[in-house]
């Protein structure tokens, strides 16, 4: 395999959106998500991020990437992204003395590029002998012009015969989100498009290349929706049974001390409403808590769900609370916790879930961490996943 390098030109200046390649999406800058998808390639030898801006440095080393400054004369709106690419590629060979074969170019502007589309595009461009392959996407639109003439003029297609899409020849749409191109062909063309030119397609919904605010704002609409199917999935196939930890899940864990020394807590009605109708499909339900407060099983009581309170060893009781309920596999169970005496059953089930609030330790060791805290609506946010996942 030849030695491939990342390099993601993110000046300053931008246009359309101001401080653009700083933009979150998914709570993620877009120079951070291009830089992680770079990062998770099993083949880039290295990422480099070719900037005039002294945040997007910052981002770019926060995110594990190293920083070429490119001088101002690049930094332009008129200079091109293949001026900034020889920049980068000359100072990589010359002042670095890296092997250079194949320059691997991302755009900032493309939030959903993934680490196994950059390996498979490396390795289409090997094993097809290509010069340089780039993303696409299926396209049917129909393409007018206007002709001084006849007005309106199909581009793609005959403005007199309507075919059905099944019945066009398949035409693909440039996403700009990663171009691949062998090293030495780019400086002697100097053009990110030469000799065998290879395609490489991604789906439709993460082709979305982010150049006006709407786009922006779809973009986190499309990763909100992203997130949720992924850890749907995430979920087993079958859920026999939940188990629950109490504060720091049913409560955003905090307590509330009155004068006469008995306790008191906050609870989510989003989270009863959850639970009730996870009830209503049959599966099984309980909360185990080191806890002695009184508030737990009073909670507990009025969802009409099991409660086993003042545990010391919350593993082996739910080993024996599983088996009394005859739940085939521990594959087929979840667990949601929020500290660190959760991490044993965490551990020990099909999947553990954390609220968005948990304790570090936790939401490293969570399969799932949700998006909301614990105490406001984390529960309800799980029992949705699990009847989508059923449904």
């Amino acid at each position: 395999m030849r030695q491939p390098y990342a390099i993601i030109p993110a000046r300053g200046g931008s246009k359309g959106i101001t401080r653009k390649n700083l933009q979150p999406v998914g709570g993620v800058p877009l120079i951070g998500r291009a830089i992680l998808a770079a990062r998770g390639s099993q083949h880039v030898q290295g990422v480099f991020v070719s900037t005039d801006d002294a945040e997007i440095a910052e981002a770019a080393k926060r995110y594990g990437a190293e920083v070429i400054w490119r001088p101002a004369e690049l930094a332009t709106d008129t200079a091109s992204s293949e001026a900034a690419l020889l920049h980068a590629l000359h100072y990589l060979r010359e002042e670095r003395s890296l092997r250079v074969d194949l320059l691997v170019f991302i755009q900032c502007t493309s939030p959903f590029i993934e680490s196994k589309d950059i390996d498979a595009m490396i390795e289409k461009l090997e094993d097809g002998n290509g010069d340089c392959i780039f993303t696409v996407t299926r396209f049917h639109g129909f393409v007018w012009k206007v002709d001084s003439q006849l007005g309106a003029v199909g581009v793609n297609h005959d403005r007199n015969v309507r075919l059905r899409r099944q019945e066009r020849e398949p035409q693909f749409l440039e996403t700009g989100a990663v171009y691949i191109m062998r090293a030495d062909g780019f400086l002697q063309y100097k053009h990110r498009f030469f000799g065998k030119v290879l395609m490489y397609e991604v789906p439709s919904e993460r082709s979305l290349e982010i150049d006006e605010p709407a786009d922006l704002l779809l973009a986190n609409m499309l990763w909100q929706r992203m997130y949720r199917e992924n850890q749907r999935r995430t979920l087993p196939d079958k859920v026999e049974a939940i188990v629950m930890d109490f504060d720091g899940v049913f409560t955003d864990n905090r307590v509330l001390v009155l004068q006469d020394g008995s306790e008191g807590v906050l609870c989510s009605r989003s989270d009863g409403w959850g639970i009730a109708r996870l009830k209503e499909r049959g599966i099984p339900i309980v909360v185990i808590s080191s806890e002695t407060n009184p508030v737990v099983e009073a909670r507990c009581r009025k969802l009409g769900i099991e409660c086993l309170t003042g545990v010391a060893d919350k593993l082996s009781v739910m080993w024996e609370w599983l088996q009394r309920r005859g739940v085939s596999s521990e594959n087929n169970v979840v667990y949601i916790g929020n500290d660190v005496n959760d991490l044993a059953c965490m551990q020990a089930v099909g999947c553990a879930v954390a609220p968005s609030d948990a304790h570090p330790q936790v939401l490293e060791a969570a399969d799932v961490v949700l998006q909301a805290k614990g105490g406001q609506g984390a529960l309800r946010e799980l029992a949705e996943m699990v009847l989508q996942q059923r449904e």
